[in-house]
């Protein structure tokens, strides 16, 4: 039993992450998220503490962002867009009960403004040197990076905001590099 609540987009969400795990969710309805469902998502958050578990798609990364703004210190998970496919169409409902789990074993707390926060580890410099920024396959590189590091796709700016939102090391990063060269070397053989 998974004890935070998980914030998902809909029933069919729902039933996947039951499928996969128990727990208990709050549905937003899609995009257009009520004030009352943001009311519930705060009471979870102060009596038992919520997840984020949005479709790895534009629309998701909105819902996501929305619930983080209004009910900061989320737990993320994330899911891999080729994890969440199946005919044409991304989300949370697609993905197999393994990958649910994997996701779920595997959430990112972000920091709150007012935490003792240390500098970040991660720098741009380092975006940078790992191709994740002004490259030619710099979207390629965050994908596998984003999977890798558990924290999802994002554009350059977003990637870098999630590596500092989620305090990911230089180790982890540093790591995370090293597969993600393999992975990409292993391609070109």
């Amino acid at each position: 039993m998974i004890h935070e609540i998980i914030v998902v987009e809909g029933k069919d969400d729902t039933t996947a992450i039951q499928r996969a795990v128990q727990a208990e969710t709050i549905e937003t309805g899609g995009s257009a998220i009520g004030e009352a469902v943001l009311r519930r998502v705060e009471l979870a958050k102060e009596r038992r503490g919520v997840i984020i578990f949005t479709d790895p798609d534009h629309a998701g990364e909105r819902i996501r962002k929305i619930v983080s703004q209004r009910v900061p210190g989320c737990k993320h998970a994330f899911l891999p867009q080729e994890e969440a496919f199946y005919k044409g169409d991304i989300g949370v409902e697609n993905a197999s009960p393994e990958a649910i789990r994997r996701a779920l074993a595997n959430v990112r707390t972000e920091a709150v403004d007012g935490q003792a926060a240390p500098q970040p580890e991660v720098t741009w410099e380092m975006m940078m040197e790992a191709g994740l920024v002004v490259s030619s396959d710099a979207s390629e590189r965050r994908l596998l990076m984003g999977n890798l590091l558990g924290i999802g796709y994002a554009n350059g700016k977003q990637f870098y905001k999630r590596c500092v939102m989620f305090r990911i090391t230089r180790e982890e990063f540093d790591q995370a590099r090293l597969q993600m060269e393999r992975e990409i070397g292993g391609k070109g053989s």
